[in-house]
């Protein structure tokens, strides 16, 4: 045994008489003080105990356990309480020794404001500090920017400020082009706007297909009494409608609000790969790489980047894996908590 993981060994042994058999948090430290390793336990004294059988330690815990100059435990009431705060500290501390998530940006979303009588239809990221409906994520902005710009021809929807708003004394370009219907200047109602909103909300949250036939009536309406000029605006909201299917089509007829996680391995790095399945829509897909893997199995991979992926991200009522984490009952009830709402 290198004498390094032998001193490591021994010290945490030294240990084990002064932790509680309850639920909490770890962390090791090195002789310069810094934070090595985060992780959690169901009982404590149990899961550092693990620590000192060398025969059962991968090569990268047994150089962490051979740096190790301090132990320090965080209590919890629950294992639940204890991922989450595991989940909190890696993704501050950013320890070397743990499995770690380097491209985490917050992602873009599609917002339609409630806070104005006459709502906008905006990209939105960050904290959900607006009143109004959310739709995402995206995988990218430049997804965002045209499935907007393909929403707003369709239902003619303002996508300004309400600054530029207010300030507003004629129709501006985006009039003039069938992207708004005016409701700066008054040139569409209270009512009719907040019909076009809710045709937006119905086509977002799923129903595509029923907004589609309803646009498709009214065009073979208007071209029945020779309105062409109409049929010709109807036709082009139908084209702009297809233009966003087209972008997020999916064949999964059963799934329909959705993240759907699988990881692939190479060396020391490990590639996440992320789906967003959103009103039976693909909003797209984005890779997200961790180090520290050497010899860490697909479903430890696959926990951790759940663990700190979602710590400030509301997830859909179900995520879908290409490998189950142990812990995996335990991560759907610390997700159900956060997000008020039951993920599986």
């Amino acid at each position: 045994m290198p004498p390094n993981l032998k001193r490591g060994i021994t010290y945490l042994k030294s240990e084990l008489k002064t932790l509680p058999s309850q639920p909490g948090v770890y962390r090791m430290h090195n002789e310069a003080g810094e934070v090595l390793y985060v992780g959690k336990a169901r009982n404590l004294v149990r899961r550092v105990t693990s620590y000192t059988q060398p025969n059962r330690l991968s090569n990268r815990i047994m150089r962490m356990v051979g740096e190790t100059k301090k132990l320090e435990v965080i209590v919890t009431k629950s294992e639940i309480e204890a991922l989450l705060l595991e989940s909190n500290l890696i993704k501050k501390m950013k320890p070397r020794y743990n499995i770690l998530l380097r491209d985490d940006k917050s992602l873009p979303q599609i917002l339609l404001t409630d806070d104005h009588e006459f709502g906008q239809l905006t990209k939105h990221r960050g904290r959900k500090n607006r009143k109004g409906d959310y739709y995402g994520p995206f995988a990218s902005a430049g997804s965002v920017n045209r499935t907007v710009a393909d929403l707003a021809r369709a239902f003619m929807l303002r996508t300004c400020s309400d600054n530029v708003f207010s300030g507003r004394t004629r129709p501006c370009l985006q009039y003039q082009i069938k992207r708004c219907s005016g409701p700066c200047v008054g040139l569409v109602s209270r009512e009719d706007y907040a019909k076009q909103m809710a045709q937006a909300r119905r086509f977002l949250n799923g129903e595509s297909a029923n907004v589609q036939r309803e646009y498709a009536a009214r065009m073979h309406a208007a071209a029945e009494t020779l309105e062409f000029e109409t049929a010709a605006i109807w036709r082009n909201r139908i084209r702009a409608l297809t233009g966003i299917q087209a972008n997020q089509d999916i064949n999964l007829p059963t799934v329909s609000d959705a993240d759907i996680i699988a990881a692939a391995r190479s060396g020391e790095r490990s590639c996440i790969q992320i789906f967003f399945i959103r009103g039976g829509s693909n909003y797209g897909n984005r890779s997200y790489f961790l180090t520290h893997l050497a010899d860490t199995p697909a479903n430890e991979v696959i926990g951790a980047f759940i663990g700190q992926f979602y710590e400030d991200k509301e997830p859909p009522a179900k995520i879908m894996l290409s490998e189950m984490p142990e812990d995996h009952r335990l991560l759907s009830e610390a997700l159900t908590r956060n997000a008020g709402h039951k993920v599986t």
